[in-house]
């Protein structure tokens, strides 16, 4: 019994540790039309919708994101195989948001499967889409990687492990 006694707290520590590590809950991209946003990222890279809710007027996003009070926000969260709502969209209609132009800031990384088809897809939608290279990580593994600008000018690096 104290054997495994031993092992639930050095489970549980375990936890408390992860816990107190850095940990990436998502990435969230302001868009003008989240059905079209939705388009990508649900329809073609395979994220699945958690919900949307409207935003009141008291929503972080306004201070976090400097968006006007006249600004009206529905705010999408998507699933991941791995993680509950690992990818969020926040529209925002009312005010004309900018369109990030390059270079480009910042991209998230996505792995996806059938790389190709998801690009085939992507071009058919109207989405620049940045040609595939295949490369080696340092650990030896292989793989291609692509990049597309979704149609509010975000930057998103897609690819596939070669197997």
């Amino acid at each position: 019994m104290r054997g495994l006694l031993l092992v639930a707290l050095s489970a549980l520590a375990s936890v408390a540790a992860a816990d107190d590590a850095p940990h990436l809950k998502r990435v969230n991209f302001l868009v003008a039309d989240l059905e079209r946003a939705l388009a990508v990222y649900r329809d073609v890279l395979g994220f699945e919708l958690f919900a949307v809710t409207e935003s009141g007027p008291t929503s972080y996003s306004y201070p976090v994101f400097r968006l006007p009070p006249e600004a009206k926000l529905r705010f999408a969260t998507l699933n991941s195989a791995t993680e509950v709502r690992a990818f969020a969209i926040t529209e925002v209609k009312g005010v004309q948001l900018p369109r990030p132009s390059g270079p480009h800031a910042v991209a998230p990384v996505i792995r996806v499967a059938d790389l190709a088809g998801k690009l085939e897809r992507l071009r058919e939608l109207g989405v620049e889409v940045v040609d595939p290279v295949e490369s080696v990580t340092s650990d030896g593994d292989r793989f291609v990687e692509a990049a597309f600008v979704d149609p509010d000018g975000h930057l998103v690096v897609v690819y596939e492990l070669i197997r």
